[in-house]
């Protein structure tokens, strides 16, 4: 196969990201438990402008994953568009969750886990690094953060 089409600047890149933070419902969360037994699920999320919220059951493999490794790989998109997101997880109760992260999350999805008649958990996800890219044209050029840090 031939690659002829041209990449995506910099800036495009990071502007399509952060619109499909915004817009997208679902994020396919990636975590590990000790014994390094990989879990993959997709959850609701909420893009606050600088860290992903998640909401989860504290019995569940990811809730357990995430409270006890700390970190998560989040990924949008299918493999032709996809964004690939490596960052630290910070848990949060029904009682700690900021409110203005939990008001923002029901607006977005509809549902307001600290209603749940279930216990939830909540976690922030910094990142650390993003890569956005659409199709093997723009390999390279994929990392828009790294070390928590945008390069765009």
């Amino acid at each position: 196969m031939e690659i002829n089409k041209q990449p995506r600047a910099p800036e495009q890149r990071k502007r399509e990201l952060l619109d499909r933070l915004d817009q997208e419902m679902d994020v396919w969360v990636a975590t590990a438990d000790a014994d390094r037994l990989p879990c993959l699920v997709p959850l609701w999320f909420l893009w606050d402008g600088e860290a992903v919220w998640l909401a989860t059951r504290p019995t569940t493999p990811t809730g357990r994953n995430l409270s006890d490794a700390g970190q998560a790989r989040l990924a949008l998109g299918d493999t032709q568009d996809v964004v690939l997101l490596d960052g630290d997880a910070e848990r949060y109760t029904a009682d700690t969750v900021p409110s203005a992260a939990a008001e923002a999350f029901r607006a977005k999805t509809g549902w307001d886990p600290r209603a749940d008649s279930l216990p939830y958990v909540w976690f922030r996800v910094r990142p650390r690094t993003v890569q956005a890219r659409n199709g093997e044209h723009e390999m390279r050029g994929r990392y828009l953060m790294r070390d928590g840090v945008w390069v765009v």
